[in-house]
C-alpha cells in the first residue's frame, strides 16, 4: 500500500457516517488513517508489513502476470460485490494461464462521500476471497476523485502466479478434434448485476456466479490433464472468448446452442431484456479445450466442486473455416456467431 504522509496518530472514527473526503492540505492525513484502520488490519501480511514502496517477493520459476480494472455498478450485487470480483477476477485470469495465483496489488479510485463502512465491506469481501485461495495482498493505492465522478469505487488489481502447467495454455495449441467443455450455466452475473441495478425486483433474485475458479484448474493440471487452452467468460459471455479461440488458433469452432446451460429465470429475463444469453457476462465459469481422449477424467475433476460441477462437453473444434464459429439450434439451423459492436449490458464487471 502506499506510504502516506503521516503525522500525529489520528484513529479514523467509526462512526456510520463517516464518509471519503477530498485530500485538501490534510489529506495526507486522512489517507494515513485509512491505511491504518482499514488496509493494513485487512490484508496484514510480511510484505505489506514492511510498508515499503515495493513489496519484494519469493517467486521461483515461470509466472504469469495479469491485470484489470473492476468499475461495477452498483458495488454490491446478489451473490457478489466489487471486491470478491476484484480479487477472484484476477485469480481466475492467472488460472487460465494455468498459474496459481500467488500475489496480488490493488489501487482504489475512491469517490468523494463514499462511507466509510461500504469501503470497510469490500476490504472485508477482498481480504475473504484472497485469503480462501491462500492469495496475499502484498501492495496498492489509493486515490480520491471529486463526487460524481467513480459511482462510488473503482479497483485495479494485479496479481502474480506461478505457472504450474507444463505446456502453454493458449488458443494456439488448439487441434482438430478437441473438445469444448463448459464448466456450468450461463449469464447469470450480467442479470444479477442488471437487476440490481435497475431493481426490477424478480420474485427470486438471480443471484451472480462470481466465484474463484481455481480450485477446478488445479485439479485438472494436478490431475495431468491435458489441457490445450483455458478461457473464463467475463464481459463479452461465452460467444466473444470462442470467437477469439477461433480466432487465435485460426480453425473453426462448432457448438450445439440447445447444450449450453440457461437456467430459465436467466432465460425468461433475457427474453424480457432482448439479449442473447451466450453474450450476457459470467464470472465464475470457463471452458477447457481438451483432446477428446480427455474428456471423461476432465468431467470427473470437475464434478468434484460446486463451481463446476455442471460441466458438460457443448461442442468441439475443426479444421474448417479459419476463425468461425457455428451454433446449431435445437432444430439444426446453423446461425454463425461473431463479436458484437458494442456491449449487451455495461458496467457489470
Amino acid at each position: 500500500m502506499p506510504s502516506a504522509e503521516t503525522g500525529p496518530a489520528c484513529p479514523l472514527p467509526a462512526g456510520e457516517g463517516d464518509t471519503i473526503q477530498l485530500a485538501h492540505g490534510g489529506g495526507g492525513r486522512m489517507m494515513a488513517r485509512l491505511l491504518e484502520t482499514v488496509f493494513y488490519p485487512a490484508f496484514d501480511n510480511p510484505a505489506l508489513a514492511r510498508r515499503h514502496d515495493a513489496a519484494r517477493l519469493a517467486l521461483e520459476g515461470p509466472v504469469a502476470f495479469s491485470t484489470d480494472a473492476y468499475v461495477v455498478q452498483p458495488l454490491f450485487f446478489p451473490g457478489g460485490d466489487i471486491g470478491s470480483l476484484a480479487v477472484s477476477g484476477t485469480i481466475n485470469d492467472l488460472a487460465m494461464a494455468g498459474a496459481r495465483a500467488r500475489y496480488l496489488s490493488a489501487a482504489f479510485i475512491l469517490e468523494e462521500g463514499l462511507p466509510v463502512e461500504t469501503l470497510r465491506r469490500i476490504v472485508r469481501s477482498m481480504r475473504s476471497a484472497a485469503f480462501t485461495d491462500g492469495v496475499e495482498i502484498v501492495a496498492g493505492d489509493i486515490k480520491v476523485v471529486e463526487r460524481g465522478k467513480a459511482d462510488g469505487c473503482f479497483i485495479t488489481t494485479a496479481g502474480v502466479g506461478s505457472v504450474l502447467a507444463p505446456t502453454a495454455v493458449e488458443p494456439q495449441a488448439l487441434r482438430p478434434g478437441d473438445l469444448i467443455l463448459l464448466s456450468g450455466d450461463i449469464g447469470r452475473h450480467g442479470i444479477a448485476v442488471l437487476s440490481a441495478r435497475e431493481s426490477f425486483g424478480f420474485e427470486e433474485p438471480v443471484e451472480s456466479d462470481c466465484a474463484s475458479l481455481l480450485s477446478p484448474v488445479m485439479a485438472l493440471l494436478e490431475a495431468g490433464v491435458a489441457l490445450h487452452c483455458l478461457r473464463d467468460l467475463t464481459r463479452g459471455g461465452l460467444a466473444s472468448v470462442l470467437v477469439e479461440l477461433a480466432q487465435g488458433s485460426g480453425l473453426e469452432l462448432r457448438i450445439e446452442e440447445s447444450a449450453v446451460p440457461v437456467r430459465a429465470d436467466v432465460r425468461a429475463a433475457c427474453e424480457l431484456f432482448g439479449l442473447d444469453p451466450l453474450y450476457v457476462a459470467n464470472e465464475g465459469r470457463f471452458v477447457a479445450v481438451v483432446p477428446a481422449a480427455a474428456r471423461q477424467r476432465a468431467l470427473e475433476l470437475l464434478a468434484r466442486f460446486p463451481v463446476s460441477a455442471g460441466a458438460i462437453p457443448i461442442g468441439s473444434v475443426v479444421a474448417g473455416e479459419p476463425g468461425r464459429v457455428i451454433a446449431r439450434g435445437a432444430l439444426g439451423q446453423d446461425r454463425v456467431i461473431d463479436l458484437l459492436s458494442g456491449e449487451q449490458l455495461p458496467r457489470i464487471c
